[in-house]
């Protein structure tokens, strides 16, 4: 008998599916069969069903949070079960402890992640049995009945558990004494609050913050450009005036003298170059590109696009989502014919049909078996569901890599780009630039993910042509700021290790870097930003908070806020994870950097002037021990008013549908729960200063309208 651990109930249905099994309590039972002679059991983990323990576990004396304690280091990490998850635990160890039990099956996602939550699992059971590791990137029945056809052996992933395991260690250490020590350090001056830092959060921040402070410290500079329309020939076209190749000019007088000089001059064509550019199609998806292309056509969150690919990967209609591959393999592109033809058949697709290109087989821009580390590009599987009927925010997702494999197949796309220069005068020199598509190949297919310039269409000219000047104007304009950050450009950042690249060169680099935190983690790195109050979107634009650019400003040029450094800890990871570094070595100096952080703080903190924040506005993370906390009795149905995070609420809330709530921040003024208390008690809170409205700022109360069950601000008379 062998038993089958899956990381999720979803995934284990999946892979019982192919196979006549029925449903027990915590795990199903495959009846005997080609591939199980003796049946099999398949059970499950419910994520991370291990963490590593408390700093208390080690040393009670670690439980409170002080100078004199740090840095926390443990002589080697222990796990422990999560409480919550301690029943589905126990029937896993139950079953790996039956006497008939043989073999273990690991069917953890195929990935790092996946690696080290079953063999932890199995660890804390205590059980020592042979192992095989199934290894499959689709959910499929083929894929599931080829990938139990053909399992690995456990040592073939070893590497990749102490890639795993060497990341959370890390992650612990750092995490637990960055966060610590900055805490700590604040409390001492005045700022009551938990700092969250971290080995990938904190350069991530960081990267928030420098574009934060590069817009705050931007000062609009003025420019003028010279615009004409030339009459040439009884063709008409526009050009912008031109020096050595500048056509900004920064006095307004010189402008107006310039088109002065031009008004109602002879004009001439001095030059016509025209340049045909070929446009390959896109890469296939990995997770960070389909995030990315997500959030720029539909806002969709970095952590949303992961979950809405995850259900659909379940669903097994595709493949494995948490990849950094763009590429296949020769044995994936032979899938592909069977794929195209069953989407042909959807009405979102038929019109693509029949496409130019009908295998990818030895093309290297899609298929390179050296290129594919833990799994290949995110595509279709064969099994291609109604599409027009899945749930809208997966029919996108889906719609997004099915054009993509489809987009694989055409022919390049082909643009003519012309240039123009214009002489007035036979002196002053005006530049036009146009575009026309000469062919628009993988465009047809992605033409709403594609954005055409602001070039316009040009008519045809010649060298030698003569005409006039028709008409000419001054344009003034302002030089802009930096733009603040899509969450889809973020996680673009942070794979590129904070190089903020443009399209041409990106997707080279991309293939050969590694950057902050990994495909599966990026996504989760941004909602624990949001959640610790360091950044907020909004319109998809990362905004950093005072908070955010508090613990980024007083943390530095440290190496803990350094996006290259974190980057080539990854890469370190990654050789852990091929067998080419060792783990010992790679822990021994992540402990040697914990003492470095604390040492670093503790210095940096003598000269630390906080004066410039205002203290009581810095949005607080609330603390798990406080959610919950009962701060007042609710006014309107008489249950708990309690601490509810970004506000507090009645506790009634999900029995008698008591809506009751008071924002912790109205106006630009943090609500406390003293007022919040007395607002509840009495109807009207003390008097507050320094709400804002717009420019003005003013003293209030908030009062408590009984007719509208609502809190309102009362100005003070």
């Amino acid at each position: 008998m062998k038993v089958v651990i899956a990381e999720k109930p979803d995934q284990a249905m999946k892979l019982a599916g192919p196979f006549t099994h029925r449903k027990k309590q915590g795990f199903l039972e495959i009846a005997p069969n080609r591939l199980f002679p003796q049946g099999a059991l398949v059970t499950w983990a419910i994520g991370h069903i291990c963490e590593l323990v408390p700093p208390e576990a080690y040393n009670p004396a670690w439980k409170r949070w002080t100078l004199q304690s740090l840095p926390l280091i443990p002589e080697t990490f222990r796990h422990q079960v999560t409480r919550s998850k301690a029943k589905q635990f126990a029937i896993i160890k139950q079953l790996l402890r039956r006497s008939d039990v043989r073999e273990i099956i690991h069917a953890g996602d195929a990935g790092r992640e996946g690696e080290l939550i079953v063999r932890t699992i199995i660890e804390q059971c205590g059980v020592k049995k042979p192992m095989k590791r199934l290894w499959i990137s689709s959910l499929t029945e083929k894929a599931v009945v080829a990938g139990f056809e053909s399992l690995l052996d456990e040592t073939e992933t070893q590497n990749l558990y102490q890639e795993a395991y060497s990341r959370s260690c890390a992650d612990w250490l750092i995490g637990m004494n960055a966060s610590r020590v900055y805490t700590i350090l604040l409390k001492n001056k005045g700022i009551n609050d938990v700092f969250s830092a971290g080995r990938v959060q904190t350069p991530t921040l960081a990267l928030v913050v420098k574009r934060e402070k590069e817009i705050a410290n931007f000062k609009p500079e003025p420019f003028w450009e010279v615009l004409a329309t030339f009459q040439i020939d009884g063709k008409k076209y526009e050009g912008v005036w031109q020096k050595d190749g500048q056509s900004r000019i920064d006095q307004a007088e010189m402008a107006e003298r310039i088109a002065a000089f031009c008004r109602g001059k002879s004009a001439s064509v001095k030059e016509v170059k025209q340049e045909r550019k070929e446009y390959l199609p896109p890469y296939l998806f990995n997770l960070s590109a389909l995030q990315a292309t997500a959030n720029k056509l539909y806002k969709f969150s970095p952590q949303k696009t992961l979950e809405v690919a995850q259900k659909l990967y379940l669903k097994g209609y595709l493949s494995y989502p948490r990849s950094d591959s763009s590429f296949v393999t020769t044995e994936e592109a032979r899938t592909f014919p069977d794929i195209l033809a069953k989407l042909a058949k959807q009405p979102a697709f038929s019109g693509y049909f029949p496409t130019p290109k009908t295998s990818l087989a030895g093309n290297s821009r899609y298929v390179n078996q050296k290129k594919v580390t833990d799994h290949y590009a995110i595509i279709p599987t064969e099994q291609v569901p109604n599409v027009a009927k899945l749930p809208d925010e997966e029919r996108k997702i889906y719609d997004l890599v099915a054009r993509r494999l489809i987009a694989a197949h055409c022919e390049s796309a082909l643009f003519d780009y012309t240039t123009v220069l214009t002489l007035v005068e036979g002196r002053a020199e005006f530049v036009s630039k146009g575009k026309v598509q000469v062919r628009a190949g993988w465009r047809t297919v992605l033409f709403d993910q594609e954005k055409d310039g602001d070039d316009e269409i040009l008519p045809p000219l010649a060298e030698g042509e003569e005409g006039s000047v028709h008409k000419v104007k001054v344009k003034e304009s302002k030089t802009q700021p930096p733009k603040r950050y899509t969450e889809g450009q973020l996680i673009t950042l942070m794979k590129t290790a904070g190089k903020h690249l443009d399209n041409q060169e990106l997707e080279k680099v991309l293939m050969k870097t590694e950057g902050l935190g990994t495909e599966a983690t990026r996504a989760g790195i941004i909602a624990m930003l949001k959640q610790r109050k360091y950044i907020e979107v909004k319109r998809n634009q990362v905004f950093a908070t005072q908070k955010g650019i508090l613990l980024i400003e007083v943390i530095g040029d440290k190496i803990l806020a350094s996006a290259e450094m974190t980057a080539r800890w990854e890469q370190r990871l990654a050789e852990i994870g091929q067998g080419q570094a060792s783990a010992q070595a790679f822990m021994e100096q992540v402990r040697k950097l914990s003492h470095k952080i604390v040492q670093d703080a503790v210095e940096q903190s003598k000269e630390w002037n906080l004066q410039d924040y205002d203290v009581q506005a810095l949005p607080k993370q609330a603390s798990r021990f406080r959610l919950g906390k009962k701060v007042a009795a609710c006014r309107v149905c008489g249950g708990d008013l309690v601490d509810k995070g970004d506000f507090y609420g009645c506790s009634n809330y999900q029995k008698t549908k008591c809506s009751v709530t008071i924002s912790k921040q109205i106006m630009g003024k943090k609500i406390t729960e003293t007022n919040a208390k007395k607002l509840m008690e009495q109807g009207k809170s003390n008097k507050i200063k320094g709400f804002k409205k717009g420019q003005e700022s003013f003293d209030a109360y908030l009062v408590w309208d009984e007719e509208e069950k609502r809190v309102k601000v009362e100005q003070d008379s």
